[in-house]
């Protein structure tokens, strides 16, 4: 009887072991919409769940029920701090209450929330007024409820806007829900993560984190002035617009999509739309300066009715000396047995949108219609995501196993590493399915031109407009598989191209799109705004 091993944002990995049944929390979660979780029922004889922290685990007690159902005498969470519990009845019964008394109390959350909506806006209309000094300290607000993000374009961002404040401002301060590994050690950083009182709804988590942070934030020992508030939007969160009003300072919000939209398409959708509508719109509101990261977004929030004066369009950077063509790649190439071949790499959380299923098929299909390609030719996968399982699905179907490389998740530091084992860089987007425009500004694109690579692109929105075909990228329909194949074909085949466009396009990355050039444009666009 084999044992069962589950990791859900753990940073441990797979022991080998031949008697141990390793899958990712995504992959559980996805065995039981398809109904295949059925013949996993009682089969083990342990299961484990491998976490973050467990204080900062969701849904505990479905999570508890779930590995009950696939081993229900020998079944533990374990942490990366090596805290391990064993589910039991006693374990079973302190979340049941926990979920019985935040079930009572939801209606009472929410109208405390509403509440605290109301009189942020009484507060608002009222004190327009902001005083700023630059010199001052910054604080920077990461209030997402979510944990171990080691790689992937929030982490990017999040490090290139904080570590480059300092260069026009006074010295940063991070206030922060987790760790994130990217930013500069030199930050004083402060950690207010939230408690487990109603982390089995994931709405109610976030909106009980904005009491829970105020709580904590008043205990910290805030002896210095502070210039502004910068708060990276985050759903069903206020803490940054209540800050701003208790210090009479600005606050710039970084609104990098709308969350409703997001969670119906692209996760599930909210029970409390309407709430989180009217929080997310009255940052934006109050808000003295948004940044976004398209112009998409931009024309979103003016439908919306915010002020076209007060939205910056900023597109995300790079750090060019870290993402550069001096970086070696030769140990990643010899990790994966790529000494010999040309080297296709997509590096991503694998989301909905980043097209790299379409990626898999459409190299498969290169290698069926052309199979001196195969031996010669490897597709590089870097991270992992919800759309993994269907990446390894396509890969199973085309039968490239053995030309396919599937690293999981490496550390953002690894990033430029793998990035450099690569030839030509792919960043194949598709559209959003309901029809509306594409509102992202990829951080991998800034980081593939960086490199001085090829590139192969959808030509889909902000992507189209930031590269040039046949000057800093290849660009090829999006979603569009046999196109993907051809434009591929083509960098494959022609070595003098690659170098050309990937030359272009680092120059064109140093020139306009480095994280400090990104910094300086929000804060010079601030000042402006305060000064008048």
């Amino acid at each position: 009887m084999k044992k069962i091993v589950i990791n859900k944002n753990s940073s441990k990995k797979s022991s080998g072991d031949s008697d141990i049944f390793f899958m990712s929390f995504e992959e559980l979660i996805t065995s039981i919409r398809d109904m295949s979780f059925l013949k996993h029922l009682f089969k083990y004889k342990s299961a484990t769940l491998l976490t973050y922290r467990i204080h900062l685990l969701s849904k505990p007690l479905l999570t508890s029920l779930i590995l009950l159902a696939l081993s229900p005498f020998s079944s533990s969470i374990e942490d990366d701090a090596g805290k391990r519990i064993k589910i039991n009845f006693y374990f079973l019964f302190a979340y049941l209450m926990n979920f019985i008394y935040c079930w009572r109390r939801r209606n009472a959350i929410l109208k405390e929330a509403a509440a605290e909506i109301e009189r942020i806006e009484r507060y608002g209309s009222l004190n327009d007024e902001k005083k700023m000094a630059l010199s001052f300290r910054p604080l920077y607000l990461r209030t997402d409820i979510s944990f171990n993000v080691v790689s992937g374009g929030s982490v990017g961002h999040i490090a290139g806007v904080i570590n480059n404040l300092r260069h026009f401002t006074g010295a940063p301060v991070f206030i922060s829900s987790d760790a994130i590994s990217t930013v500069s050690k030199k930050i004083d950083t402060y950690l207010i993560q939230p408690d487990r009182r109603f982390s089995d709804f994931r709405e109610l988590w976030p909106i009980y984190y904005n009491r829970v942070f105020e709580s904590a934030f008043e205990k910290l020992s805030v002896d210095f002035q502070i210039s502004f508030i910068y708060q990276r939007y985050s759903i069903n969160n206020y803490c940054g617009l209540k800050l701003a009003q208790k210090y009479n300072v600005p606050l710039v919000l970084e609104y990098n999509g709308p969350e409703v939209w997001v969670n119906r398409h692209w996760g599930s959708p909210l029970k409390y739309e309407s709430l989180s509508e009217k929080i997310e719109i009255t940052n934006l509101k109050f808000a003295d300066l948004v940044v976004v990261v398209s112009k998409v977004l931009k024309d979103e929030l003016i439908q919306r009715g915010i002020e076209e004066k007060k939205i910056l369009v900023n597109p995300n950077g790079v750090d060019a000396d870290k993402y550069s063509p001096a970086v070696d790649g030769s140990a990643v190439r010899r990790k994966y047995s790529l000494e010999s071949r040309i080297v296709i790499g997509f590096i991503g959380t694998f989301g909905k949108w980043h097209g790299a299923e379409v990626l898999v098929d459409a190299f498969g299909k290169m290698l069926a219609a052309d199979p001196g390609y195969k031996g010669k030719v490897s597709l590089l996968m870097v991270g992992d995501g919800v759309t993994m399982a269907k990446v390894k699905e396509l890969i199973a179907k085309h039968g490239i196993e053995g030309d396919c490389v599937i690293t999981g998740l490496v550390p953002q530091k690894e990033g430029p590493g793998h990035l450099a084992a690569c030839d030509i860089l792919v960043s194949p987007h598709v559209p959003n399915a309901d029809g509306t425009p594409f509102f992202g500004s990829p951080t991998k694109l800034f980081e593939y031109m960086a490199m001085g690579k090829g590139i192969v692109a959808s030509d889909l929105e902000q992507i189209g407009e930031i590269l040039r075909h046949g000057e800093t990228a290849y660009m090829v329909k999006p979603g569009d598989v046999d196109a993907l194949h051809a434009g591929m074909k083509i960098l494959i085949s022609d070595a003098v191209l690659r170098t050309r466009l990937g030359e272009n396009a680092r120059a064109e990355a140093v020139a306009k799109y480095t994280w400090r050039e990104h910094t300086r444009k929000i804060v010079e666009r601030l000042n402006e705004i305060i000064m008048k």
